[in-house]
């Protein structure tokens, strides 16, 4: 360690002290983050870049959830379809350049680009025009309510009021990119422009070191406004293939914050070493409604009432994990879901709701023998063997494949994939189940609505709605924050009761961190900060 720090300038002996050491789980896909979709690559990208605003950590208070980034203040005007970002007079690229409105138009035309093909490009689309523009029935960004009105004041339209909108220009896909660098790499999906040498951000640290599957090293950015909060003289993002690896790296002194804890090492530590940080994250199965029997409704229903989710959260997982009979975590922008309802509810039915029996919700195995027998497979027979697609620890697909074998006499196998080969799969449909971390981008209730609209880049089930969808774009145009909640609670009644998602249990993050580490700032949404975090002698 000593000759790494001796390669590295943050280390010098007037600056900031000290290598804080992070497991990183998977291998980023990219560090583009228009492109980025993973939290393992946004850990990265937030210490890289910084947005017009920042999520404010858990416990510190913050109007909208958010912290002045980029911009230092903003407003909106009393309609709510205009919003105006001051840019900071002090903000700079860390090759020197200032950061300007301009950048920020750039980055949005960048993301909504069809020919980009990003990812997230949902979560600009309330911007005026932004989605025309994207499915190319506007070819005219200057109609796209983005402009720079001056180098540091940057004016956003929208097509109606969005309540969410400081939290949607918080999140990882909003964050900048410098122009000129983009284009003298290439704007497409293989561009250079992000790798060492040739990364221009306008974040706290700089890209210094990547190599595939080991490390990812930052240094601190001199350039950055708001260098004196930067405590670090660098952080290192090291590749662990699981919580077992690096728990014995933590134990030998080799990594200072860990991702997990293996569930047989829960008990060997204690507060305030072990941490547990409740997620706003829903863990739940995608049923791919474009292969048969998945296709019908009565499959889905008997599939979700046969899993025991207390046993899950419970037995097998041990963590602070809960039950999630709702597709929401609750008290995401202040959300109170409802449960799994049952297929009699007129409202979630499309067929007449007397031809479906009432079921109680969460776990019944009767009700699932009943369904499964009605669609043609009594006791299992008949039903085409199931793969679960995963791309991490196993042990949740397992519990469920035995409860599925126990109470529907159905046959499953498992496998694992690299999360990046995991996450294609879903985008392209090649899978049958799989496991899929529910993420909001943004901390508000329609954040996870949006990604099972029709057609949205998340629905990886390629289940279509038109309620649900009507439903949501009510909701995203109420600023009202209580009389939005309505709509979202029947379009989530249609999700549960059609069942293209199998809701599991809402996540917790137990983890382990070094008593030499202070002022560490996770949140329930994954993001980090990294500003003030330090290390002890």
């Amino acid at each position: 360690m000593a000759g790494v720090c001796f390669l590295l300038p943050a280390c010098a002996r007037h600056g900031p002290e000290g290598i804080l050491r992070l497991s990183q789980r998977n291998e980023p896909a990219t560090l583009d983050p228009q492109l980025a979709s993973l939290p393992d690559e946004f850990f990265i990208l937030r210490a890289l870049s910084e947005g017009l605003v920042r999520p404010a950590p858990d416990g510190v208070p913050a109007p909208g959830g958010v912290l002045a980034g980029a911009a230092e203040r903003w407003e909106h005007s009393p309609d709510g379809l205009t919003w105006t970002f001051h840019l900071r007079a002090d903000a700079r690229w860390s090759n020197g350049d200032a950061v300007t409105a301009s950048d920020f138009v750039y980055t949005i035309r960048r993301a909504l680009d069809p020919a980009l093909a990003a990812p997230k490009a949902t979560l600009f689309f309330p911007l005026r025009n932004a989605e025309r523009y994207y499915r190319g029935a506007v070819t005219d960004f200057a109609q796209v309510g983005a402009t720079a009105r001056d180098n540091h004041t940057l004016v956003l339209g929208l097509e109606h009021p969005a309540p969410q909108l400081l939290a949607l220009a918080a999140s990882g896909p909003w964050l900048p990119v410098h122009p000129a660098t983009v284009e003298q790499f290439g704007r497409g999906r293989e561009s250079a422009w992000t790798r060492p040498g040739n990364f221009v951000g306008n974040g706290p640290f700089i890209l210094a070191e990547w190599r595939p599957h080991e490390v990812v090293v930052v240094t601190r950015n001199p350039l950055y406004h708001d260098a004196s909060r930067v405590q670090l003289g660098a952080i290192r993002f090291q590749v662990y293939d699981n919580e077992n690896t690096e728990e014995l790296a933590f134990r030998a002194g080799q990594v200072d914050v860990t991702m997990a804890i293996p569930v047989s090492r829960l008990a060997a530590y204690a507060p305030p070493v072990r941490r547990v940080q409740p997620l706003a994250e829903t863990r739940y199965f995608a049923l791919n409604l474009r292969r048969a029997p998945l296709n019908d409704r009565r499959v889905r229903r008997a599939l979700s009432l046969a899993i025991d989710r207390r046993t899950l959260a419970e037995a097998v997982l041990q963590g602070g994990q809960t039950p999630a009979l709702s597709y929401l975590p609750p008290g995401l922008g202040g959300y109170s879901p409802g449960e799994i309802p049952d297929l009699a509810a007129a409202d979630a039915a499309p067929e007449p709701a007397a031809a479906f029996p009432r079921e109680p919700a969460g776990f019944s195995p009767a009700a699932a023998r009943r369904l499964l027998a009605e669609a043609g497979f009594p006791e299992g027979r008949g039903f085409p063997r199931l793969e679960i697609s995963t791309w991490t620890n196993t042990a949740v697909a397992e519990a469920v494949q035995e409860m599925w074998r126990r109470e529907l006499g159905l046959d499953t196998t498992i496998v694992r994939h690299e999360a990046r080969v995991h996450a294609a799969a879903l985008r392209s449909g090649d899978f049958a189940v799989a496991f899929v971390p529910a993420i909001p981008d943004f901390g508000d209730a329609s954040a996870l609505f949006a990604e099972m609209v029709s057609g949205a880049p998340g629905n990886y089930p390629g289940w279509s709605n038109p309620r649900f969808d009507a439903l949501v774009a009510e909701a995203g145009s109420i600023m009202n924050p209580t009389r939005r909640l309505a709509p979202l609670r029947k379009a989530e009644q249609i999700l549960l009761a059609e069942a293209p998602v199998i809701p599991l249990y809402f996540n917790a993050q137990n983890y382990l961190v070094s008593p030499r580490v202070t002022h560490w700032q996770p949140d329930r949404l994954w993001n980090r900060c990294y500003l003030d975090v330090a290390l002890q002698p």
